[in-house]
């Protein structure tokens, strides 16, 4: 049930068998630096190195935590406010980790493929979270 190595071994096995990406793992919830308000820290991912900190509301990952949604986005340069953390990154899907109605955190996916993610991927990531947040640990 351990934080850490649930979405250590998560992200390795989207990013093992899942075709066409570039980057998959975690953004935690966590307080700013200056304390004043939530934003997402990276935690275990695959992949090139990310984006450090994002304020929720800013890019796919922020934008999904904020409105609490899974964001699917077949053409992230198109996505108004997109951070480019990786420019070879062309798709991306980010689903939040809701748990007692608090938002921990984000599971985001790239792929340098445009329209690589379609509403079956989506439903399939959807349940596989779920089922990664009822088993884990985020104390």
């Amino acid at each position: 049930r351990d934080l850490t190595a649930n979405a250590s071994q998560f992200s390795a096995f989207i990013y093992d068998t899942i075709a066409e990406l570039n980057w998959a793992g975690f953004y935690l919830t966590r307080p700013s630096k200056d304390g004043t308000r939530e934003e997402l820290l990276v935690g275990p991912f695959q992949g090139k190195v990310a984006c450090a900190r994002i304020p929720f509301g800013r890019g796919v990952c922020g934008t999904s935590a904020a409105e609490r949604r899974t964001v699917l986005v077949k053409d992230v340069h198109a996505f108004p406010g997109h951070i480019a953390c990786d420019s070879a990154s062309n798709a991306e899907i980010v689903i939040p980790l809701i748990k007692d109605g608090k938002v921990l955190g984000v599971f985001d996916i790239d792929s340098p493929t445009l329209n690589r993610f379609d509403d079956e991927d989506q439903k399939g990531l959807e349940s596989l979270v779920a089922a990664f947040v009822a088993g884990t640990d985020f104390n």
